[in-house]
């Protein structure tokens, strides 16, 4: 795989003109004689030459180029949508490069789960992780692995609960983390020293467990509670529980000092993602199919490249009927690390706007996605329907990276 030919229906002139100014067959130029710019802000100018060299030649030499940048060679034939290059890609890295896997396992994870192009890769890391599951949670790089890999090494029981614990523990983790197989000099040495970390019934269970012979967990209270623990848990790519909390609390017209009385399941109801190889109205259009004539919705986007979150809540159903809902208990806001802007309706004539080909928009632009040209996506964040504007870093307009929207279900404290 040194030299493999994949287009070989490309004519060999073309690497010729692509190199030679003076002669095309064929020139597009715009009347007004200005240039149209089409930006890959993810594609580093060095990557898409080598991808201009595969279009017009039909051949990559892989040996040529570090395994770093053969990922962003991979990275960037997925957003290109050069499908046929994919596999060749995954196939060289899983035959020639299976050590430097093993040791990077982060980023490999990283990327083949990233979006859902790269199968092979996936499937490759999910057999790694349950054959060598010790070699790499040895690994110098662990520390960084995502905590989805994480979770996963655990819950195939590949690694002890105490190994388990003698690293960073996560939110998540802790669940899975049983517990009552350590032993007592175990739980003494290791999870004591960090009581202050764990929630207060579930520590006060666990000392009981250790310090009592005769003590049943199945009849106690440390399998409830560390399904309580994991009720809280969102399936999210963008918020945490922080949010949820702040914005249920901005539901129930609270301050967010204030305690929480009513609380709710954010159930995820759909995920966007630019990974998906699907054109841009096509995904708007599925949109309106998942969510329309749903209600009690909040709606997630994450800003491109930026640190920023913005949403919505629409206390009533989407429609695709080109009308404006009414509603008095919507909101917009948005979060840049600890600040955020909450933003309510001031005018419930025109707080939801429900057209066909736009996504889950607030207002008029108050909030409002957009899509041009099938390429991207752009959000408005001007300030007509809604108490105040919510733009973030003074922009009026910016690129979506993604968005999720979650259907609330109240639950019983």
């Amino acid at each position: 795989m040194v030299d493999n030919k994949l287009l070989t229906k490309l004519s060999q002139n073309l690497l010729e003109i692509l190199n030679d100014e003076e002669y095309y067959d064929i020139t597009i130029e715009k009347n007004d004689g200005t240039l149209t710019n089409i930006k890959l802000p993810n594609i580093l100018p060095e990557i898409f030459q080598i991808i201009l060299m595969y279009i017009y030649g039909g051949k990559l030499s892989l040996e040529e180029y570090d395994i770093s940048d053969i990922i962003k060679i991979l990275v960037a034939a997925n957003e290109l949508s050069l499908q046929e290059l994919i596999p060749y890609l995954e196939t060289f890295l899983i035959e020639n490069k299976k050590n430097w896997i093993e040791q990077n396992i982060d980023l490999i994870y990283k990327t083949s789960f990233g979006n859902d192009s790269f199968l092979e890769l996936q499937k490759y890391c999910t057999n790694l992780i349950i054959k060598e599951s010790n070699k790499i949670f040895n690994s110098p790089n662990f520390s960084s692995i995502p905590e989805k890999l994480l979770i996963t090494l655990i819950q195939n029981h590949q690694i002890s609960e105490i190994q388990v614990w003698d690293h960073k523990t996560l939110q998540k983790c802790i669940p899975l983390i049983k517990f009552h197989n350590l032993t007592s000099k175990e739980f003494l040495k290791k999870v004591k020293p960090y009581k202050k970390i764990l929630p207060k019934e579930l520590y006060d269970d666990l000392l009981e467990y250790f310090l009592d012979n005769d003590y049943d967990p199945n009849k106690k209270s440390v399998s409830r509670t560390i399904k309580e623990i994991k009720s809280k848990n969102i399936d999210s790519n963008i918020i945490t529980i922080k949010h949820v909390e702040i914005i249920s609390k901005w539901i129930n017209i609270l301050e967010i000092t204030d305690k929480l009385v009513s609380s709710y399941e954010f159930k995820l109801l759909y995920r966007d993602s630019e990974d998906s190889g699907e054109l841009v109205s096509e995904r708007i259009k599925k949109f309106h199919e998942v969510c329309d004539n749903h209600s009690q919705t909040v709606t997630i986007f994450k800003v491109k490249d930026r640190n920023e979150i913005i949403g919505g809540y629409n206390p009533i159903e989407w429609k695709s009927d080109f009308s404006y809902g009414i509603t008095k208990d919507s909101f917009i806001f948005s979060f840049n690390n600890e600040n955020y802007i909450l933003s309510r309706v001031k005018n419930e004539m025109n707080a939801i706007m429900n057209y066909p080909d736009y996504g889950p928009s607030f207002g008029d632009r108050d909030l409002c996605l957009r899509w041009f040209l099938n390429i991207y996506r752009k959000i408005y964040c001007y300030q007509k329907h809604y108490e105040k504007q919510i733009k973030v870093n003074n922009d009026d307009s910016f690129i979506l990276n993604f968005f999720e929207i979650f259907q609330l279900c109240k639950t019983d404290d």
